[in-house]
């Protein structure tokens, strides 16, 4: 099982600790390249960081969108059109991929963020346009994903490698993807919750959601939010947790490249 976490956000010293501390645990780092966080220095000081501790790195592109972090979403041709959120992406990866060159490392796959996964999840047309920004820069660039999704369909359709996440930080709706930050305890709060449900996403391959119904989500990679309380801890503590259940845990990159 793969452990990746949402990294390069960090905006002030407590977060950016946090960060480097959960670097130590995962085993691949999505990383803001530009769109709703992170610029040409924090990416590289990221990828320095992945380096050094063998974590395969991955681009984190979002909406054009910093004032709201990427997580308000952008209607095609009324507050974004296809071509600039195509241009948007595409910059967006491109930078993150050239600094990781320059310091001897290369972008694995690609994960979009915040209201641009969860849009992608059930708007075909933005889940195509992002598998068309991947498939034209690099077909060897694999989509990690909600599992069951439009971007798992797309990914398919072209021939992109596609990775289904689970998530051990956030509660599931019955339909299987995410409870939305709207709403009261979208977020679990307790280190208790999530190395439960990290527990059970890798060795039954299931939730249980927000309306207590247990549901599969078959996951080969999981989350945790590096901008959650406690995101570090929580990472460390589900890392010894799923090896001691006998988890192997490693990139998933290097399983479907093989």
């Amino acid at each position: 099982m793969d452990l990746n976490a949402d990294i390069g956000e960090a905006d002030n010293p407590d977060w950016a600790k946090a960060e480097a501390q959960i670097m130590g645990t995962i085993t691949s780092a999505n990383i803001a390249c530009g769109g709703h966080a992170g610029d040409e220095t924090t990416m590289r000081e990221t990828v320095r960081a992945a380096k050094a501790y063998n974590v395969v790195i991955g681009a984190h592109p979002a909406y054009p969108d910093r004032k709201n972090f990427g997580r308000y979403s952008l209607e095609l041709g009324k507050d974004i059109t296809e071509d600039a959120l195509e241009r948007a992406l595409t910059e967006q990866i491109v930078t993150l991929c050239e600094i990781a060159a320059e310091e001897g490392m290369h972008v694995s796959y690609v994960k979009p963020h915040g209201a641009l996964y969860n849009d992608a999840i059930r708007d075909k047309k933005k889940a195509s346009l992002i598998v068309k920004v991947i498939s034209g820069l690099d077909m060897k660039l694999a989509l990690l994903g909600g599992p069951q999704s439009e971007m798992m369909q797309a990914s398919q359709e072209t021939g992109i490698t596609f990775i289904a996440e689970g998530f051990i930080d956030r509660r599931y709706t019955d339909d299987g993807h995410l409870l939305s930050r709207k709403f009261e305890g979208a977020v679990l709060a307790t280190d208790e919750e999530r190395i439960a449900q990290a527990l059970s996403l890798a060795q039954t391959q299931t939730v249980t959601t927000n309306t207590q119904t247990v549901l599969d989500i078959k996951a080969r990679s999981l989350c945790v939010h590096g901008d959650s309380a406690g995101a570090a801890q929580t990472a460390l503590k589900a890392r010894k947790a799923l090896e001691k259940a006998n988890i192997t845990i490693r990139p998933f990159i290097k399983e479907v490249m093989t």
